[in-house]
């Protein structure tokens, strides 16, 4: 019987270590998925009042927003040719169409009041052309290298209107030389499936700094 004891005694106490070191193997793999999606994910404020965010892939860049997607065909500043494409694509949001109106000045109506926005040919709010516009340029940040403009040249055909996705395509398409470069620039809003700016830019490419 004592024998019997003593095998059940220590059954236990292998069953007791199996578990505790099963505890801590799920433990430590929780928080090492936890530590990870922090790193990725930012945690949001309790009152909802920042954006998600997660570290830019981009040394020019500073971080990036979860809703935002981008993609390029050239990673080396000394590599880019004509034909190199980058593109980048967002919502539209309305906290983005009264920021902007609060940081331009732009208070046009058209954007920021439904009974008004309804009476006139739109029907409903837009945003501005000039916030829709500036996805070329978060497109252009995203090229290698550190991004100066030097002109834009845009043609509006279409709005956008509040909650839309957008997307910007820049396209280099002739090298200047001295390191600037002639590049199509197109906005489309992929909700309507139209291009809605079309237009040409120019910019200069610079090395990015030590750090």
């Amino acid at each position: 019987m004592s024998h019997q004891n003593a095998a059940k005694r220590n059954l236990a106490a292998m069953t007791d270590a199996w578990s505790a070191m099963t505890q801590t193997l799920l433990q430590s793999a929780t928080a090492a998925n936890r530590a990870a999606i922090s790193a990725m994910v930012p945690p949001t404020a309790s009152n909802g009042s920042e954006t998600e965010t997660v570290p830019a892939s981009i040394p020019s860049i500073d971080h990036s927003n979860l809703d935002w997607q981008f993609d390029r065909t050239v990673d080396d500043p000394a590599h880019i040719s004509v034909g190199d494409i980058v593109t980048f694509e967002k919502v539209i949001s309305d906290d983005d169409v009264r920021a902007f109106a609060h940081v331009s000045g732009d208070t046009n109506r058209l954007h920021l009041d439904e009974e008004f926005a309804a009476d006139t040919r739109f029907g409903e709010r837009i945003a501005h052309g000039t916030l829709v516009s500036g996805l070329i340029s978060a497109a252009l940040a995203r090229l290698p290298g550190l991004t100066i403009y030097l002109s834009q040249d845009l043609e509006f055909s279409g709005p956008v209107g509040i909650g839309d996705r957008v997307s910007a395509r820049v396209e280099i398409v002739e090298n200047l030389g001295n390191d600037q470069y002639r590049l199509e620039t197109v906005i489309r809003n992929e909700d309507e499936d139209a291009t809605v700016i079309n237009g040409e830019a120019v910019v200069l490419i610079d090395d990015l700094p030590e750090e």
